[in-house]
């Protein structure tokens, strides 16, 4: 029990790191709406998604029998790209800092747990810390909305793609669903990938 709430807590502060990163690139590009809007915090309560946040990890909870990893998302931060300064990469730029931010955090903690001759204790939580942050990078650049993927995706498709940006648009988050509940596992390999890679060990 204690493990399975130390990692909600992982899970949480994760997502909404990366969602202050969206915030943070948006307002270094001039957009001011997520800070005006309180979303430059740390304040869980600004970011819950009733979906992403509450009742899809409820639901992999009890998928799993409690044993995870579990994934999610927080509020998407607003933005109006209109506001940035880089009209043609500003999108990408925001849309890339999440993942980035989720990355670089996992190889940070990987890279501690490599090097640091840690106690039992400490080399659990920065392992959880490591494994939930590479998969958070993995999850969120699947090309699909909500997530960070489909704005990467569509940064680089050109109007003659529009059609197939509408069907994305409408059956994404469908499809993620479906992805979540029954094909998740490269995922999970993938960031355990990462995770042997900048640590050594395997999770």
């Amino acid at each position: 029990m204690d493990t399975l709430i130390f990692s909600l807590v992982v899970l949480l502060f994760s997502v909404i790191i990366h969602e202050v990163a969206h915030g943070s690139i948006a307002l270094a590009l001039g957009d001011t709406t997520a800070r005006d809007a309180g979303r430059l915090s740390l304040n869980p309560l600004k970011h819950l998604d009733p979906f992403g946040s509450v009742i899809l990890p409820i639901l992999l909870i009890f998928l799993t029998g409690g044993q995870g990893p579990i994934i999610g998302w927080a509020k998407p931060v607003p933005i109006n790209p209109y506001n940035f300064s880089d009209k043609k990469w500003g999108t990408l730029k925001v849309s890339i800092a999440g993942p980035l931010t989720n990355f670089l955090i996992g190889i940070f903690f990987a890279i501690l747990i490599r090097f640091l001759n840690l106690p039992l204790s400490l080399l659990i939580a920065f392992s959880f810390i490591a494994i939930y942050n590479f998969i958070l990078a993995v999850f969120n650049l699947i090309p699909l909305p909500p997530l960070d993927g489909s704005h990467i995706l569509f940064s680089f498709l050109s109007e003659r793609w529009s059609n197939i940006k509408i069907i994305i648009q409408q059956y994404g988050l469908l499809i993620l669903i479906l992805i979540i509940t029954f094909g998740s596992g490269w995922i999970f390999s993938l960031a355990g990938f990462f995770y042997h890679l900048f640590s050594g060990k395997v999770f």
